[in-house]
């Protein structure tokens, strides 16, 4: 306090800045002498550079094998490597060298980085976590390309190198014969290859596997079967048995990782369902020539030069591939799969005045729950304008039902897993959705209304009312699932599906949902 009392006695507010800037240029001044002088004295860093990966508005998590941790502030964006020469971009970025400049060469140089110090992102340095999300590793003599993102809906990891598969374990080792990636070495992450990131955190909801980069020694097993061609490791469990989900949490994303391949890929599949490998095995055979291996708890080791753990493609949307980021389109998935079930119809009907074709309306019913109670009804309204009706349910014969619904020009149903089937439907055909009571606009937008318009189906919808619906006759007019059910919406999504999605059938107004039958005809004659 003293010495502080004298500067200020002795020293002006404008002097004592100056001398503040004088003793931080002398501090660097300083600094900067210390590296040129010793600088020869100092071992270069293992060759090691990082590929960070995220979604929109992301952080990013890593996890080295250390004993130290870097915070960071700012969003790595990519760092692109080519075969001869490696690109680090990055926005916002502070990088901090230690004498050698990053070098950016498409000849035959090689990237140098010492310290790269990133802004917003988090370092953590510690074998026991698994959070790591993008990683790419070099050695002098040999490469090894690991990218890894888990910040999106999907967690996936795409590998090129030695790379060995331990089913028994759960492992996919990544071997280098390089010892000089000491930093590397035994860093692990941890993956579930499900593309439903949300519900992960379910207990057994899909098999954990490890990722782990290890150097060649003596207790890193053998191989026991070389592949030449790449893999891909996905998980038939979680909520598999759902047809919604089947397609929107393995098979489109399926698609778009292993259409690349031209069917040059081979499928490695943890948590496997023999009935659900049975039941799209044309699929599965559409995308791959070689027999499905069943990767969990064996005990030989398989090795590849290339795999993918997970699966690339799953976005926000429902049924949807992201064409921005992505060679393929929903229209390209949706051709694929006329090609492969063989469903000859294209493009719906067109109807002219005078036409006598009638247009077919496919009548999606159900058993269990969200059921129309009066079909017959339904029927008769239809046909009195001209449709040809059929009512069929959707069962373990996917390509039977297929070829039913591809026939059709006109598709109605309430809303449930059996509207899925419309990936099969012809360009610029009609869905209509009943949407049941209780609130459940939401879940039949993103589910299906979304999705349609990617795949060039025509939407319409019809909302029932509280008395179209099958809840009256279980509870009281004025109880609260049917006076307000944002009441029950707020006790969470399982008190909420129990009742408007479990519990709850629709008995349709025949007159009053007769506007929309006529509307999908004046569609029919666009």
């Amino acid at each position: 306090m003293m010495n502080d009392n004298l500067l200020t006695r002795s020293f002006s507010k404008h002097e004592r800045k100056k001398l503040g800037y004088g003793a931080l240029a002398a501090c660097l001044l300083i600094t900067l002498s210390f590296f040129i002088v010793f600088n020869p004295y100092l071992g270069p860093l293992p060759l090691l550079n990082f590929m960070l990966s995220t979604g929109d508005d992301q952080k990013l998590f890593a996890v080295n094998d250390t004993s130290s941790s870097l915070q960071m502030d700012k969003e790595i964006i990519t760092i692109n490597d080519a075969s001869s020469s490696q690109e680090a971009v990055a926005r916002d970025a502070e990088m901090v060298r230690n004498e050698k400049k990053l070098i950016n060469d498409t000849g035959s140089s090689r990237q140098t980085i010492n310290e790269i110090v990133i802004k917003d992102s988090l370092i953590v340095n510690d074998t026991s976590s698994s959070q790591q999300i993008a990683t790419d590793a070099a050695t002098m003599n040999e490469k090894i390309e690991l990218r890894c993102n888990i910040m999106g809906r999907s967690e996936f990891c795409e590998i090129k190198g030695d790379i060995r598969i331990y089913g028994n374990s759960s492992t996919a080792f990544i071997v280098s014969s390089e010892t000089d990636i000491l930093t590397a070495e035994n860093t692990s992450w941890s993956i579930r290859p499900y593309a439903r990131k949300e519900a992960l955190g379910e207990k057994d909801f899909a098999r954990k596997w490890s990722v782990k980069l290890v150097t060649d020694r003596p207790d890193i097993p053998r191989c026991t079967r070389n592949h030449s061609v790449p893999a891909i490791l996905f998980s038939v469990g979680g909520y598999s048995g759902n047809f919604f989900h089947a397609f929107t949490d393995i098979i489109v994303p399926l698609y778009s990782t292993a259409q690349p391949f031209n069917r040059e890929v081979q499928f490695l599949i943890t948590n496997r369902k023999s009935s659900w490998i049975a039941k799209f095995k044309t699929l599965l055979e559409a995308l791959s020539r070689y027999e499905i291996i069943d990767i969990d708890d064996r005990h030989d080791m398989h090795c590849f030069q290339s795999l993918t753990i997970g699966l690339k493609g799953r976005n926000n949307k429902e049924l949807s591939i992201d064409s921005s980021t992505s060679p393929y389109s929903m229209k390209d998935f949706t051709q694929f799969l006329r090609r492969w079930y063989s469903l000859k119809k294209i493009t719906a009907a067109k109807i002219r005045d005078g036409d006598k074709r009638k247009p077919r309306l496919l009548i999606i019913s159900r058993k269990r729950s969200r059921a129309f109670t009066n079909v017959g009804e339904i029927a008769e309204l239809a046909e009195s304008l001209s449709y040809q009706v059929i009512v069929a349910e959707p069962g373990p014969d996917v390509s039977g039902f297929a070829k039913i619904i591809n026939s059709c020009d006109v598709v109605m149903g309430v809303h449930g897993a059996g509207l899925t089937n419309i990936v099969f439907l012809p360009e610029n055909a009609i869905l209509i959705q009943v949407v049941p009571f209780g609130r459940v606009e939401w879940a039949s937008r993103v589910s299906f209304e979304d999705p349609a318009k990617d795949m060039n189906i025509r939407y319409l919808d019809y909302k029932i009312k509280v008395e179209e619906s099958t809840l009256i006759q279980q509870y009281p007019a004025d109880h609260v699932v049917l006076r307000d059910p944002s009441v029950i919406g707020k006790q969470g999504w399982l008190a909420f599906r129990s009742i408007y999605l479990d519990k709850q059938n629709v008995t349709l107004d025949v007159n009053r949902f007769r506007p929309t039958l006529v509307k999908a005809l004046e569609l029919l004659h666009q």
